[in-house]
């Protein structure tokens, strides 16, 4: 596995070695000493699976109580992948990074607690597998506006078109007032 560090360092990149020949390919997608060795030692204690059509955004999510970072993965399609710095202390607070993600380049995106974290679907449809380090807490749910300004997050969007969201992301705070980890 290769680990990279993104433009903001406490993100990462991992890019796994894949076997392959006329039967299929083989990967390991997780070796938990080289996870804590390059992303620091963290416990997952639950793994989800979205599926999503092409122009979904989900995001940009966060809890604040109960912290979650996230291992994100897509098996099928492919979608862009968003980190918002939400750490108040942290020198590249209120910065993205982003990574395409796709079932052909197999890579994963480690992101960090203290993260506001989001996806968009660029291909027809995309399953999307990720690891958790804490619970769902739906009571410490928040949600980042996907288009503020101030974090200016560049989506590919498709043809130009705005994408479809759930209520509470359109509901989305401006990151001025949303609430940020100290």
């Amino acid at each position: 596995m290769n680990y990279e560090k993104l433009a903001i360092p406490d993100v990462v990149l991992l890019t796994p070695q894949v076997f392959g020949d006329e039967r299929g390919f083989f990967m390991e997608t997780f070796r938990h000493s080289e996870f804590v060795e390059h992303c620091g030692d963290y416990t997952f204690v639950q793994d989800n699976h979205s599926k999503s059509r092409q122009g979904i955004l989900r995001g940009l999510h966060y809890q604040l109580n109960q912290p979650q970072g996230k291992l994100v993965r897509v098996t099928q399609g492919e979608v862009f992948d968003v980190a918002v710095d939400m750490r108040k202390s942290s020198p590249t607070f209120g910065q993205w990074v982003g990574a395409l993600l796709s079932e052909d380049n197999k890579q994963m995106l480690w992101v960090p607690p203290g993260f506001a974290h989001g996806f968009y679907v660029t291909s027809e449809s995309a399953e999307f597998q990720y690891k958790c380090s804490d619970y769902y807490a739906p009571g410490d749910e928040y949600s980042l506006k996907w288009d503020d300004a101030a974090v200016g997050v560049e989506w590919p969007l498709v043809n130009g078109e705005l994408p479809l969201l759930s209520g509470k992301d359109e509901a989305g705070m401006a990151f001025g007032d949303a609430a940020v980890f100290a």
